[in-house]
């Protein structure tokens, strides 16, 4: 075994796609990325979402405590970097990389019509902010497109490489302890 810097833990240990973020601030919607982020437990669905003060969506989701989580897919791949390069502060980037925004159900950010689902979120628990920068957020609404062709995700490996997820090993069968959990 070889050892390697404790700052690329996260490359070993990602946890699920990269997402991009949409909040408002002052009646103006923008989008991050963002690639740390983990469910929490189920019922209610929380997700946990490391969003720091460098991070031109920080205020707006302390100030409204809200925000919607839009899953891309492969096809979006370049985009979901270059949003990531830039900052809403000097940005439209619903106009800059011809995204769709759309009315939510249940919060003010828009969804991403682009993208392949949309969790609408609520901040519910703000205690590890101010040490960890980390939100626990509640989805109160999921929409997706049925109808969306590309379904495969990105998986960021730390180092600007993905890996992209796509097929599925169906163990269902496996889970007796969490049967309760299956469609």
């Amino acid at each position: 075994m070889q050892s390697i810097p404790l700052d690329r833990a996260n490359r070993f240990l990602e946890p699920g796609p990269i997402v991009l973020v949409t909040t408002i601030d002052g009646g103006k919607p923008n989008i991050m990325t963002m690639g740390f982020h983990m469910m929490v437990q189920h019922d209610p669905p929380l997700v946990g979402c490391v969003i720091g003060p460098w991070d031109h969506s920080y205020s707006a989701l302390r100030n409204s405590g809200e925000c919607v989580i839009a899953i891309p897919t492969v096809d979006l791949a370049r985009t979901v970097v270059d949003i990531g390069n830039c900052s809403g502060a000097t940005v439209d980037k619903f106009q800059a990389f011809g995204l769709t925004p759309l009315p939510a159900r249940t919060v003010s950010p828009p969804l991403i019509g682009e993208c392949l689902a949309n969790l609408e979120c609520r901040v519910s628990d703000i205690r590890l902010v101010e040490t960890h920068n980390l939100f626990i957020l509640e989805v109160v609404a999921i929409s997706t497109d049925p109808e969306r062709l590309e379904r495969r995700t990105l998986h960021h490996r730390g180092d600007g490489s993905f890996v992209i997820g796509g097929k599925t090993v169906d163990l269902r069968d496996r889970m007796v302890k969490w049967r309760h959990l299956q469609d």
